[in-house]
Order: C-alpha cells, then sequence, then structure tokens
C-alpha cells in the first residue's frame, strides 16, 4: 500500500492536525493511500535526542533521500534558547528526564543544542524549492482583498544596515576543483592555533565561503542607529533570524540589546554575566532574573531609565509590555518586515499606536531588498491585491544549501587573530583578521543542487511562459562564483523563447516590483535566505499570508516533499484557543500540500484513484474559498475546525458527482447527503464549545486525549467521518 508520511510539529498546525487528520485517513483510505505520522516537533526531538521516544525526524532524513519519499512537512518551531528551556521544563513536569539546559553536561548540552534554531529542514530538504501562489487563492484574493495600510509620500520608515565589515563585505569564496578535507583554524596572536573545525569533507565542484561580521563596527553602526531613531523621532526595531540563523543571530541580538543600553550594560554587564543572564537570550530572560539579585531593582530601574531616555521602542504586545528586544525568536525578519510594510511602514509603540519605524538589519546581504520594496511604496502607495501580479519563487535549499550562521560552521571569536579555512594539503584556501568578540562563518553549496536549481528555474519558466530572473549579487564573492555556475548549467538546457536574466537582489526586486503593479508575475531564483525572505515578503503583500502558498519540494531522487506554509503567528493562536476554545489558524496550506502529494503518489504509484481524490481536493478547496469558509478571527464565527468540516463536505460533493471513478463517486455518495443533511447541526456542535477555556494539557507537548477532544467537539461529524472506515 502506498504511503504518505504526515509530519506532526508544534503550536497551531499540530493542534489543527487533530482535527484534519482523522479526515484525511478517511478519504484517501478508499484510494488505498495509507497515511503515517512522523513527529517532528520540538518536543518530541528534544525526547529522541535523550533515547525516550524514536528519532522520527532522522528517519524522514533518511527516506527523503529514496524514490518513493512523500513527505506532507508543516511548519514547526526553530527553536530559541527561550523557547528550549520552556519546552524541556514541560517535558520535565510532565516526567521525561531530560537535564535543564544551563546546568546540563557538554554532552547532553550538545544533544539540546542540535534541536536548536532551523534543525529540521535542512534534513528533510534533499531537493530545493518551487514555492507559487495556486491560481485559486489568487482569485479569492483579487475578489477578497487583505487590508493594506496607506502609504505617505513623507513616511519616515527605512531599513539600516551595515557598509562594511559585515558578512555581505567580508565575504570570500572557493569553488573546490576536487573532493577534500577541510579545516577550520583560528591563529591567535598569542601564537596559539585552535582548530574550531576539522574533518570537513566537501566534494568538487562545491563552493565554499568565509566571511566575518566584525564585532567594533556592528557595535559603532548600532550606537549610530539608536541615536538616528531617537534624532528622527521613530521607532527603533530590530530584524534578525534568530531561530535559522541559531549561531549569529542571537549574538547580534545580544549586542543590539546592549546598545540600546550602554550605561547598564556598562554599570551591571559583569552582574548580569555572573547570573547567567545574557542580552543574547533578551530583556524578557533578564527581567525575570533580576528578582534574585539582590541589585535586581536598581538593575530595574537603569533599563527603565535608558528605556525612557532613549528612542521609543517597537513592541511586540504593547498592553503586555513585551518589547523588541524581549525574546530573540519574536521578530523573524522574514515574518516581521513584510508585516510592517503590509501596515503602512508602521509598527506599535508602548501605546498601542501604529508609528514610523527605523527596521535595522546589520548585515546587509539582502537589507537593500526590503529598503527597495519600502521606496517604491513611499513613491507610488501600498500595493493593490486586486490587481497585483506575483512573483513566485525557485529556491536554492538542497543538501543544506546555504544553511548561513546556524550550524557547526559559526563562531564568536574568543582572541585577536587570524581565522583560516585550510585543505588537506595544508593549503590556505581563505583567512581572515579577526578579533575577539567577532563572528567568523563558513557556508557550503554542492554542486549537484545548483545544477537541479538550475533546472528547476528552467522547468517553471518553460511551464509558466513568465520570466525568471537569478536574483545574484556580483559585489558578493559567493554569488559571483554561483553566477559563473548559472551560466555554464543554463547552457545545458534549451532556453530558446525563455526570458531568464542575472540581477543583483536590490535591483531584481525593482523589476519584480514594477511588474506587480502592472499585474505580472516575475519568478524570483534565489539562493537560501532569500528564498525564506521572498516567499513570506511578496505572498503577504499579495494574499495577506504566506501560509497560502503552494510549496512543493521535488525530491532529487525522485520523491516529493511538500510543505504546507509558515506558522509564524501560531503562538497568538494556541493563546487564543487555551482562552477562548477558538483556532483561527488556517489549514489551507495543508489543504494544497495534501492534493499535490496525491497527485504525485497518483503518478509514481500509477494510482489513478488518488489522481481523483488530488483532482477534487483542489476543486473543493476552491469552493471553501468562494464560499468564505476559511476560519475567521474571533469567537463567534468558523474556525479552524469549522473550514476542515466544510473542506469535508465539499471534498465528498466533488467525489460524489466526479464520473472519471464510479465506485469512488457510489462511496461518497451517501457521506456528501449526511454532511449537507447535518450541516447546521454540525455547525452548532462546532459552536457550542467556543468562547471557553480549553484543556490541552500543555504547549510544546499536549495531552492527545485533551487535544483530540477540543480539535473534534462535533460527535455527528466524527461519526460520519468515521464511518468511512468501518
Amino acid at each position: 500500500m502506498a504511503k504518505i508520511i504526515y509530519t506532526i510539529t508544534d503550536e497551531a498546525p499540530m493542534l489543527a492536525t487533530y482535527s484534519l487528520l482523522p479526515i484525511v485517513e478517511a478519504y484517501t483510505s478508499t484510494a488505498g493511500v495509507e497515511v503515517e505520522t512522523r513527529d517532528i516537533s520540538l518536543a518530541g526531538r528534544l525526547a529522541a535526542a535523550f533515547g525516550l521516544q524514536s528519532d522520527d525526524l532522522a528517519e524522514l532524513g533518511e527516506l527523503a533521500k529514496t524514490p518513493e519519499a512523500n513527505i506532507i512537512k508543516l511548519p514547526n518551531i526553530s527553536a530559541s534558547v527561550p523557547q528550549l528551556k520552556a519546552a524541556i521544563a514541560e517535558l520535565q513536569a510532565q516526567g521525561l528526564d531530560i537535564p535543564d539546559y544551563d546546568t546540563a553536561s557538554a554532552d547532553d548540552k550538545a544533544k539540546i543544542d542540535a534541536v536548536k534554531g532551523s534543525a529540521v529542514n535542512p534534513v528533510l530538504r534533499e531537493g530545493n524549492s518551487d514555492r507559487r501562489a495556486p491560481q485559486a487563492v489568487k482569485n479569492y484574493a483579487k475578489a477578497h482583498p487583505h487590508s493594506m495600510g496607506a502609504w505617505s509620500s513623507d513616511s519616515k520608515t527605512n531599513v539600516a544596515t551595515m557598509d562594511a565589515d559585515d558578512f555581505r563585505h567580508n565575504e570570500l569564496s572557493v569553488v573546490l576543483p576536487a573532493d577534500d578535507t577541510l579545516t577550520i583554524r583560528l591563529v591567535g596572536a598569542d601564537g596559539q592555533t585552535t582548530e574550531l573545525k576539522s574533518g570537513l569533507k566537501v566534494l568538487a565542484g562545491e563552493v565554499v565561503d568565509g566571511t566575518v561580521l566584525r564585532a567594533k563596527a556592528l557595535d559603532a553602526f548600532l550606537a549610530e542607529q539608536v541615536q538616528r531613531a531617537k534624532d528622527e523621532g521613530v521607532l527603533f526595531s530590530t530584524h534578525l533570524k534568530a531561530t535559522m540563523m541559531k549561531v549569529s543571530d542571537p549574538i547580534i541580538f545580544g549586542h543590539v540589546v546592549k546598545a540600546f543600553f550602554p550605561q547598564t550594560f556598562e554599570k551591571y554587564g559583569k552582574d548580569l554575566d555572573a547570573a547567567g543572564l545574557s542580552a543574547n537570550n533578551g530583556l524578557g530572560g533578564i527581567f525575570a532574573g533580576l528578582d534574585a539579585l539582590p541589585n535586581g531593582a536598581e538593575i530595574k530601574k537603569s533599563f527603565d531609565d535608558e528605556l525612557a531616555a532613549g528612542p521609543a521602542l517597537a513592541m511586540v504586545n504593547s498592553d503586555k509590555g513585551i518589547t523588541n528586544l524581549h525574546v530573540p525568536s519574536d521578530v523573524i525578519v522574514d515574518a516581521s518586515m513584510p508585516a510592517m510594510i503590509r501596515t503602512s511602514g508602521h509598527m506599535w509603540n508602548a501605546e498601542g499606536a501604529e508609528q514610523d519605524t527605523l527596521a535595522v538589519i546589520p548585515d546587509s546581504s539582502y537589507a537593500g531588498v526590503y529598503q527597495a520594496v519600502i521606496d517604491d511604496c513611499r513613491a507610488n502607495g501600498a500595493f493593490d491585491p486586486t490587481t497585483m501580479g506575483s512573483v513566485p519563487n525557485v529556491g536554492l535549499m538542497a543538501q543544506k544549501a546555504e544553511e548561513y550562521g546556524s550550524h557547526d560552521k559559526t563562531f564568536e571569536i574568543d582572541r585577536d587573530g587570524r581565522v583560516e579555512v585550510v585543505n588537506a594539503a595544508g593549503e590556505v584556501l581563505m583567512g581572515h583578521d579577526v578579533a575577539a568578540g567577532d563572528i567568523w562563518r563558513a557556508c557550503q553549496t554542492k554542486d549537484a543542487p545548483i545544477r537541479d536549481w538550475v533546472k528547476l528555474a528552467v522547468t517553471r519558466a518553460k511551464a509558466s511562459g513568465e520570466p525568471a530572473i537569478f536574483w545574484l549579487d556580483p559585489e558578493r564573492a559567493h554569488d559571483r562564483n554561483v553566477i559563473d555556475l548559472v551560466n555554464k548549467y543554463l547552457a545545458d538546457h534549451d532556453t530558446t523563447g525563455l526570458d531568464i536574466t542575472i540581477a543583483s537582489p536590490v535591483e531584481a526586486c525593482k523589476t519584480s516590483i514594477e511588474r506587480i503593479r502592472k499585474g505580472q508575475n516575475t519568478i524570483s531564483v534565489t539562493g537560501n535566505v532569500l528564498r525564506d525572505y521572498n516567499t513570506d515578503l511578496f505572498p503577504i503583500l499579495e494574499l495577506g499570508t504566506s501560509a497560502k502558498m503552494l510549496s512543493v519540494v521535488p525530491l532529487m531522487n525522485g520523491g516529493g516533499l511538500f510543505e504546507t506554509g509558515a506558522g509564524g503567528s501560531a503562538p497568538k493562536h494556541v493563546q487564543q484557543l487555551v482562552e477562548e476554545d477558538y483556532l483561527r489558524w488556517d489549514s489551507l496550506g495543508e489543504f494544497l500540500a495534501l492534493a499535490e502529494s496525491l497527485r504525485h503518489l497518483g503518478e509514481f504509484d500509477s494510482n489513478p484513484r488518488a489522481k481523483v481524490l488530488a483532482a477534487t481536493l483542489d476543486r473543493a478547496t476552491e469552493t471553501l474559498l468562494n464560499e468564505n469558509k476559511s476560519p475567521a478571527r474571533r469567537v463567534g464565527q468558523i474556525d479552524n475546525r469549522g473550514s476542515h468540516f466544510y473542506l469535508a463536505l465539499y471534498w465528498a460533493q466533488e467525489l460524489s458527482k466526479q464520473a472519471e471513478d464510479a465506485e469512488l463517486a457510489a462511496a461518497f455518495a451517501p457521506v456528501s447527503e449526511k454532511l449537507a443533511a447535518n450541516e447546521q447541526k454540525i455547525a452548532d456542535e462546532l459552536l457550542a464549545v467556543q468562547g471557553k477555556p480549553a484543556d490541552i494539557g500543555g504547549y510544546y507537548r499536549p495531552d492527545a486525549d485533551k487535544a483530540a477532544a477540543v480539535m473534534r467537539p462535533s460527535a455527528t461529524f466524527n461519526e460520519v467521518i468515521e464511518g468511512l472506515t468501518k
């Protein structure tokens, strides 16, 4: 029997799975398709790290390398240290023997650190990314446009970024002529040499980079931006990727916190360090630990005084006093910047009002893309969802391509000296002079994924007839090498009649924006980080959310990975469920991914019935959008569970009236009739539970029975679905 692997992840997507998965299992069983689950949640990965449950992520990583892979991957937590600590505390309370992060042994801490940040995606992504807005979603966005804040020509909102001594400006890059083994070493000014990383296997044709962000230059830049925000009367905010870039960006975040409170850290920095209260973890962690210090009240007053004297600070939650600097994982650049641009270039101030903002993105590699969009909105006004075009994406990410700052090749340098990358013959391939506190990182991008990426770009350009632009910066060493390879591999394909070009990210963005305003589409062909950024930036402006994108990863060995969108707002959704028994998470991404998964399975297994399920699911999804049965935002309306009911209804109706498979039509005719006949009763049962607290037994690892009871409250609906498998 053919199998689809459905991943159990975290927060709102995981809770939605309790409602949706029984429907998926029942409907697909009629086509001989078995659906299995694998737990890749943060809690599950922590438990697996200590041998307390199976290592499902490792299993899926191996499966992804096989032709039979068919994996539906929901959004998961890319954990920051505060999230890790919270998850560990919850698991300990549930009886699991997992050590505290701060007091763990070196071996145990290494196990926990392996779970930190973007630990899932690099394992599963054995292919490159094809993300685009399905036509049904695009049509709905045009007919039902989301709100867009008006832009003023005198808006003071801007991006601030470094113009020297950052990762972009210091980058070096080489293409390996043959298989080799590299060593990264720090040759200290004190004469001592330390191996930072040894035994680094690389393949012929692989692009290897090295670069450094200089701490002294970073601190000077940040101090200037704090003063600039105050002088210009705008909010100060910083936008980093402390989840995916789990080593570099929390360190940078700590520099930002210290730059905003220089007097406090000058006077009390040693006290905070001694107490283990790190700026890298944000103000929230520091404030929570001050009560335990004898001078905690004095330190808190110093923070409050500097907060009052400095520029206004952007807020994550004005009502609760949670600032932009409270938690490093609260403000993730790829989600926070588009949201700001969509809202007139505003963020929230301490009074809960909107205000122009200085968005500080220290590394300049991609900051200019956001500035280009801001400049365009300032000149031309907000985008119009009813007329604007699309920017679908083909993203390089296979085999951990361009995993910047998130792994064991990123280091905070502990003493002055020189970092060198040396091959097996002892030759120095790259080197940087460094000072204590600098952040040095290396990056690998294998040749086979680049070849596959170019092939996928040509395939999409042919299939769509749309122009494709490779967003590559000739001023960056890495991109110069990739440009040479792109030109080389494009020659392997027939590109007659195709419009395929290469431009810097800023120029590519400007071209794409110009075409968007004319209602035209432009394929962005990008590296891994820009893939992440662009597939939030443009969908949030165009569709209102990135969760409505179709995300297909054709795996390099023939399998398929089907991703279901972003989960950036998932924590707020869980909070609302617990308080009001109302889950506003939209599972549209899951619907789209499931259809593609079934279509792929139908081809791979020569299963025509799976193809019928896919086609009818697509039609049902379009009906759901047109009938406005997606989740609303407030109690008393359709929530996630209600949208699942209507998907099941419309899917059954489509299956019952299709003519390709008479047996399938006959099987779903009574299901369609029962669901339609009981529509009001089921809607009433789903509505009746709303407006009161819900007990799910945990945030990171809910109690399965409690979560199922909360997410499947309609006995009538459950009986119809369960009848399919009897």
